[in-house]
């Protein structure tokens, strides 16, 4: 993302931020409303001709709005765009993950959730496609969370204060894809994987990432591709 940032030589004590910046909070907050705005005096421009073809759906709506007086159309049409430009950038801000990482403690911040996790939890940290991947003592995976910060950028930040860095996952190789009915897993995990791939059908991301966290407790490590889970079972 434009503006990420993080120190060139941070001090040896200090926390290092890794986020997408002031540069990236403009473009959220200044950006989306203006592209609202611009689509929906697009919109506006074009609602005569849209409300004339049968084939459009909402026809009716359009019509409507085409019925209505200008200048009103047009300004409704850009404040509506504009608000929903905000809303956007709302989502965006609260979708916004946040790495500090200091000598004895990693924090992750994102949406309304704060996690830390100290120097002796995290075993090593890679990326695995566009999600940053934190590793626990016996391999357990500790965070999991889509990421549009920079490779190099979180991997600066990680060996700054000593941590280990992998190039992809060592675990990579030792995924099964689940089916139901699957044999040798934990007692209630068949069920719980059951209902994820449910929430992961609905894209309910919010239960997924719950469900997530309860197999984990099972000893389960679940990856996602393309809506298929994959899981690897944690060393004891």
């Amino acid at each position: 993302m434009p503006g990420d940032t993080v120190p060139a030589h941070p001090d040896p004590g200090a926390p290092v931020v890794v986020s997408g910046g002031a540069g990236e909070l403009a473009l959220l907050w200044g950006g989306f409303p203006l592209l609202g705005a611009g689509a929906g005096w697009l919109l506006a421009t074009v609602v005569d001709r849209l409300a004339g073809w049968s084939w459009v759906p909402a026809r009716r709506l359009f019509e409507l709005v085409a019925s209505l007086p200008e200048p009103q159309v047009t300004v409704g049409a850009v404040v509506v765009g504009a608000l929903a430009g905000l809303a956007l950038a709302g989502v965006g801000t609260w979708e916004r993950l946040v790495v500090a990482v200091a000598p004895d403690r990693v924090t992750l911040r994102h949406r309304d959730e704060k996690q830390e996790l100290s120097r002796a939890e995290v075993r090593a940290v890679f990326l695995d496609g566009r999600q940053l991947v934190l590793l626990g003592p016996v391999d357990e995976e500790l965070f999991r969370e889509s990421c549009d910060l920079g490779d190099r950028r979180l991997r600066a930040a990680f060996l700054a204060h000593g941590y280990r860095w992998l190039a992809e996952d060592p675990y990579r190789g030792m995924f099964r894809r689940w089916v139901p009915g699957l044999p040798d897993l934990p007692p209630g995990a068949d069920a719980l994987l059951r209902a994820r791939q449910d929430a992961l059908k609905h894209d309910r991301r919010d239960d997924a990432r719950e469900l997530r966290r309860e197999l984990a407790a099972l000893g389960l490590v679940v990856r996602d591709e393309s809506k298929r889970q994959y899981f690897r079972l944690v060393r004891r």
